[in-house]
């Protein structure tokens, strides 16, 4: 068989190792991973390195594009797990990326608040999940692919560690350097940090099924954002997962929306309603000017003004041609720039409810 080829970010063919991540690069180590999964049983696996002739073997096989066959028992697990760490750790950037390192560490740091509303020392564990879930949104595609790929594997692996004796801290602490250390540093210069991207790295994989789900309220205000309708129109909304005061999560009928989002949807049709009614008066205001600009005798003013008209479309009756203000205004809200502020008022209004109940 001919082997496939892909090419890197140079142009040259081959070569997935050390180079930026890409979907070709996936594919590529996607083999790995799919082998990996079918060998979970294997005591110390991501711990016992491989053979290092075997592993330079496949390394340029994998280089080279080639689809391989590694049920052939020409390679071990042991070869496979090593190569991918070493994917991992050869990447220009960490595959959680340098610029959300010291956020991973803030999450980490998310606790509850107690009946007086100080905080314990008690991780909020629903608060970390709902933070990893908007944080890997922002992830750059590939990068949440592979993550994704990555944490199945490693959470599967957990799964039989009374077999494999592989622990999820145990696989943390294999591969939180690989995947979240920034490149170009010593074990030495993080400090104190270890054990919390240690812990960090653990927390994602033993949480990892619900990780790569945007929040309800978030999946449920694009749709309103994009569609402008209350109506729910898939049977996938008709259950919606809420949390209550004291943190649990609840299952409602999306029938009977909670206070949040009504509140969010209410907001969302008094905004349109409200540009539509400004619209509609400035219109009309606009026309009854126009007119009696018009009806003015012949003069320099009466030109001037026309002329002001004539340079601001908007400002003429004919703008009735154009796309309507509450589209425009519409639209030039970032989804983004609403959603940050949702998420701001969310927390303020937990920081006030516990001031209160103090």
């Amino acid at each position: 068989m001919i082997p496939k080829t892909i090419t890197n970010w140079t142009g040259e063919k081959g070569v997935i190792f050390g180079a930026p991540l890409t979907e070709e690069g996936i594919a590529q180590i996607y083999q790995l991973i799919e082998y990996l999964n079918k060998n979970l049983q294997m005591e110390g696996l991501f711990r016992v390195p491989g053979h290092s002739l075997r592993q330079a073997a496949l390394r340029e096989m994998l280089n080279a594009g080639a689809e391989i066959d590694l049920e052939t028992g020409d390679f071990h697990p042991n070869d496979a797990a090593t190569l991918l760490k070493a994917y991992l750790g050869e990447l220009p950037e960490p595959l959680l990326t340098h610029r959300h390192y010291h956020v991973h560490l803030k999450i980490g740091e998310l606790t509850r608040f107690d009946d007086k509303g100080d905080k314990t020392n008690v991780p909020d564990k629903e608060r970390q999940i709902e933070a990893f879930q908007l944080l890997f949104m922002l992830l750059p595609p590939a990068n949440r692919s592979l993550l994704k790929l990555l944490l199945d594997l490693l959470y599967n692996t957990a799964c039989n560690q009374h077999i494999n004796k592989m622990s999820a801290i145990n696989l943390a602490t294999m591969f939180a350097p690989h995947v979240i250390w920034p490149k170009n540093v010593m074990a030495s210069d993080l400090q104190g940090n270890i054990e919390k991207l240690n812990n960090g790295i653990a927390f994602l994989i033993r949480h990892s099924q619900k990780l790569f789900k945007a929040p309800v309220y978030i999946k449920e205000y694009a749709r309103l954002y994009f569609t402008g309708s209350k109506s729910l129109q898939s049977n996938d909304d008709l259950t919606l997962w809420l949390r209550t005061k004291d943190g649990t999560m609840v299952a409602t009928n999306a029938a009977s929306p909670s206070p949040s989002m009504t509140t969010i949807t209410d907001e969302i049709c008094s905004m349109a309603t409200k540009s539509s009614e400004t619209h509609s008066y400035t219109e009309s205001a606009l026309k009854e000017l126009y007119q009696h600009v018009n009806k003015m005798p012949e003069s320099a003013k009466k030109k001037k003004l026309i002329r002001q008209f004539e340079k601001q479309p908007a400002l003429t009756p004919s703008a009735d041609k154009q796309v309507p203000f509450i589209r425009r205004h519409w639209r030039s809200r970032s989804l983004g720039g609403i959603i940050k502020r949702k998420v701001l008022e969310k927390e303020n209004s937990t920081s006030q409810s516990h001031s209160a109940s103090s």
